[in-house]
């Protein structure tokens, strides 16, 4: 995890750096600065707030799904059935090479089930009591090996990192745009005028929508790969059986919405919209599957 953000801080730092000297070349930063916007106190403005954020929420990721949920980790087993929930975690998470998660069971009537967590080696795999209800073992089975996939693959920190990169240009970008155009129609001469603070939130908001398109694409990808995963840990026809079943209430996601991105029954829809959804299709998932070699 630790080189995942080394990597991810660096290659940030490295994007800022290059932008500041070729706004410096371009005479770019020069001018700003005498007009009042030091693009490097900018630039790390935005990087504190835009990982911050992100990365504050990924540390507490762990409790705030346990309270948003109420999800109820199994510390000692009650029943048979929660004898074999950790079983299978623990017997997966060997396979996949990283350290037993916690595993939790919340009361939800949809097939639903999630992992969480900031480190690969300290998760959270949680299964719905709807889930438990209504699938076979088997499909159980090959979604706890989705879920382990996700925490296997680091998907919550990638996630998280990539939500801090996208956070920092929107912030730059919006700056900017909140500069030029206080500067060039409205004539603001010293300081920041009314211009400069409605068009930068305006272009926040903007800027937001279109940089979500990116999270949401790469949200949709780790979907593939985890099942790609759990086809490995559980067997492809049990992960396909497992989708299948999803089919029959896809799109009735009971999870809280800063948690639906982490679910393995995500949100639904077609044409633009589909930019915006954090899960492929399920035809599609089920037909990456069936190609897998």
């Amino acid at each position: 995890m630790f080189k995942r953000i080394a990597l991810f801080l660096i290659t940030n730092m490295a994007i800022i750096f290059v932008l500041s000297i070729v706004l410096n070349l371009l005479g770019v930063g020069s001018m700003l600065n005498e007009q009042g916007l030091d693009m490097t106190n900018l630039i790390v403005f935005a990087a504190v707030f835009g990982f911050g954020g992100s990365l504050i929420s990924l540390a507490i990721s762990k409790w705030t799904a346990k309270r948003l949920t109420g999800a109820r980790v199994i510390i000692t087993p009650a029943n048979e059935q929660e004898v074999w929930l950790l079983e299978v975690v623990r017997r997966q998470s060997l396979k996949a090479g990283i350290n037993m998660p916690e595993v939790a069971i919340y009361d939800a009537p949809d097939i639903n089930a999630f992992a969480t967590g900031m480190r690969r080696n300290s998760a959270l795999v949680a299964v719905s009591s709807g889930l438990l209800r209504v699938m076979s073992r088997n499909e159980a089975e090959a979604v706890l090996a989705h879920e382990v996939s996700h925490v296997a693959n680091g998907d919550m920190i990638t996630l998280a990192l990539i939500q801090g990169v996208v956070n920092t240009f929107v912030i730059v970008a919006s700056r900017l745009a909140g500069y030029l155009v206080d500067r060039v129609i409205f004539k603001t001469e010293r300081g920041h005028g009314p211009g400069f603070f409605i068009t930068s939130m305006i272009a926040q908001i903007v800027f937001g929508i279109l940089a979500s398109i990116i999270v949401f694409w790469f949200s949709r990808q780790r979907e593939f790969r985890a099942d790609a995963g759990a086809a490995a840990l559980a067997g492809r026809d049990k992960m396909v059986a497992a989708l299948e079943k999803l089919k029959q209430t896809a799109g009735q996601s009971h999870l809280p919405d800063q948690m639906s991105a982490f679910g393995i029954n995500g949100t639904t829809g077609g044409g633009l919209k589909q930019l915006f959804m954090s899960h492929p299709p399920l035809e599609e998932r089920i037909e990456a599957l069936r190609n897998l070699k």
